[in-house]
């Protein structure tokens, strides 16, 4: 009886053991700071989305423009007068949707942009990550910048600073305090 009970008792532990897994967490947009490369790429989204919709900004205000005189001018004219420019404000608008489209819309200029200067950076810190974790014995990597809830993380398991050094960066206490 006390050999199967120790049998079992082995088994249990064996199983437990088997599935105790090394977990750590790395805040992205933590690392992201750190990179120079993504901070200008970030700076010239920026530049070139307040630009774009300060041109979205003067069409609309042109559209409004249109559209007030069309309405003090409007039982001046006839039909044909005013079918025109009711068509020359509806075919205005349907020009700055499709700008707006082009340069925000999913698969527009800004997003493509974005794609061509950040997605090379994440993949360095993704491969940085993997690295770690591989050189660690890590078993899961969560994401704290991402939409992971955490509701408590030991500052133990934070590889954050691990990412940067060997991403070839120094680490910023000053800026693990903005992060939180």
């Amino acid at each position: 009886m006390k050999k199967i009970f120790a049998i079992l008792a082995f088994i249990t532990c064996s199983i437990s053991a088997s599935f105790a897994q090394r977990v750590a967490y790395v805040d992205s947009e933590y690392i992201l700071k750190h990179i120079p490369e993504y901070v200008s790429a970030q700076k010239r989204l920026d530049d070139l989305s307040v630009q774009w919709q300060g041109e979205v900004d003067k069409q609309y205000g042109e559209i409004e423009r249109l559209y007030k005189a069309y309405q003090n001018d409007q039982v001046l004219l006839n039909d044909d007068m005013r079918k025109r420019r009711e068509d020359e404000i509806v075919n205005k608008e349907k020009q700055v949707k499709d700008f707006q489209k082009q340069k925000f819309g999913y698969e527009g200029e800004l997003f493509q942009t974005r794609v061509r200067l950040v997605k090379p950076i994440q993949e360095r810190v993704a491969k940085a990550i993997q690295d770690i974790a591989t050189t660690q014995g890590l078993d899961l990597v969560l994401d704290k910048g991402s939409e992971v809830t955490f509701l408590f993380a030991s500052s133990r398991l934070d590889k954050s600073n691990d990412v940067i050094t060997k991403l070839g960066f120094k680490p910023d206490p000053s800026l693990a305090e903005k992060a939180q």
